[in-house]
């Protein structure tokens, strides 16, 4: 059963008010990067989309969802089309193709609503904040510094520091420890069920903001759920 104060009403006031809230008592907060400051995440599908059409298939989101935020570390699209089809492919050249593509998609991509407010108030108020991503950090680094907004964050963890990757809640609890903060005292701003899952685990307060891609997923073990971090505004 679905706890009520976990919601599916993320369009009520009682839902904002809720979050506004949690960011208020909130002594640190620590972002996601994919899908929850830039909507890479749709593109990141798109491409898989295609592949998976090319060979015949759908890839419906429910079951593209199960990667988001775990970095391909408990269901991979790529092992999946394998079974379905029964061949093997060539991954790095498929990635490749992929990534150009991913690139092309999201070349004029920017943050979205109200990410660069909430961070400006943040840094405005003296509240630490960092980011923690399942993602490398080649690519999370890379959009920080290109979307000018890395000096805002005093941590930036990411798989490639050596970490299990969500739904494990060690990069979050990294992410705590670097900005000096026991668990409980940061609050985490996700879009997707692993990462939830990842914060609840962490025993941190969690607020989860679905996009496109994540819509459908289970978000039962959020704090609370809003549908835009413009809301938290």
């Amino acid at each position: 059963m679905t706890n009520p104060d976990h919601l599916d009403d993320s369009d009520s006031l009682a839902a904002v008010r809720k979050a506004r809230e949690l960011l208020h008592r909130a002594r640190a907060v620590i972002f996601d990067f994919d899908g929850l400051l830039v909507d890479t995440e749709y593109a990141i599908y798109s491409s898989w989309e295609r592949v998976f059409a090319s060979c015949g298939h759908a890839l419906p989101l429910d079951l593209f969802n199960q990667c988001l935020g775990s970095g391909y570390t408990h269901w991979n699209p790529g092992e999946h089309l394998e079974q379905l089809t029964g061949r093997t492919f060539d991954w790095e050249a498929v990635n490749g193709r992929r990534q150009e593509e991913i690139v092309r998609d999201l070349e004029h991509a920017g943050l979205l609503p109200g990410a660069c407010e909430l961070i400006r108030s943040l840094a405005e108020a003296g509240t630490p904040m960092g980011v923690a991503s399942s993602s490398s950090h080649r690519w999370v680094d890379g959009w920080l510094n290109r979307l000018d907004i890395m000096s805002y964050f005093q941590t930036v963890v990411c798989r490639d520091d050596g970490l299990p990757v969500k739904p494990d809640p060690a990069l979050f609890l990294k992410a705590a420890e670097n900005l000096g903060m026991q668990p409980a005292e940061c609050l985490v701003l996700e879009d997707s069920q692993n990462g939830t899952t990842a914060a609840h685990r962490a025993g941190m307060p969690v607020i989860s903001i679905p996009n496109r891609v994540t819509e459908q997923a289970d978000f039962s073990l959020a704090t609370s759920k809003i549908r835009s971090l413009a809301e938290l505004l």
